[in-house]
């Protein structure tokens, strides 16, 4: 049997799911390893300094452990939806901007309770700033940077996605129609679905998971 690419992954981080779409939608099959992150295991820690999910083993014990390197190998072995054809300086620049400024002030927002220096609504003010560009990208186009799905928006949507559910209720309330519909889409899209199914975590001596 042809070994399988290993992928430890965690079912709800957000760095995960993105990855687990792009491997999903090439039809790339891996092993899927399900760890928990207060225990993880020491297979994967030893092949990552990084030590947290994704990571990504292949075969020839090449280790990728970035979620957008991860992304970009699979789609760069089959891209059927053609994500990978929209203006790359434009998805690249959207996503790092998620990445860095965005994903700190997502992070003060969720676990406002661990940064008493402001309050809540102060961090959620900041990370309001990269979603009022989102909106503005959406009301051009139905989806980031055209009308059709990139990579920037798988790359981008599990965050919203994070940032939303923080407290639904206020996203629901926003002004921004045009990502309340984008959001809306993704959680609903069959491809969404198929990566959050959930599996049991994983043991050394148990049968491999396909994903």
């Amino acid at each position: 049997m042809t070994k399988l690419p290993v992928l430890y992954s965690f079912r709800r981080c957000p760095y995960a799911i993105r990855a687990r779409l792009a491997i999903k939608v090439s039809r790339q099959p891996v092993e899927l390893r399900e760890v928990s992150l207060a225990d993880k295991p020491a297979e994967m820690q030893a092949i990552s300094v990084k030590a947290t999910v994704p990571v990504l083993q292949l075969p020839d014990s090449t280790v990728i452990d970035e979620s957008r390197d991860i992304m970009l190998w699979a789609l760069s072995k089959n891209d059927p939806e053609n994500w990978l054809s929209a203006d790359n300086g434009l998805s690249n620049q959207l996503i790092d901007m998620n990445d860095t400024d965005f994903k700190q002030h997502l992070d003060h927002y969720k676990y406002a309770d661990r940064f008493p220096e402001q309050p809540v609504e102060k961090y959620r003010q900041a990370a309001e700033v990269f979603l009022q560009q989102l909106e503005l990208r959406l009301c051009q186009h139905r989806y980031l940077t055209a009308d059709t799905v990139s990579m920037a928006d798988m790359a981008i949507f599990p965050f919203i996605r994070q940032c939303a559910f923080v407290d639904k209720l206020w996203f629901d309330q926003t002004p921004y129609i045009n990502l309340q519909r984008w959001l809306a889409a993704m959680l609903a899209s069959d491809l969404f679905n198929d990566v959050m199914k959930k599996y049991p975590l994983w043991k050394t001596d148990e049968d491999i998971t396909r994903f």
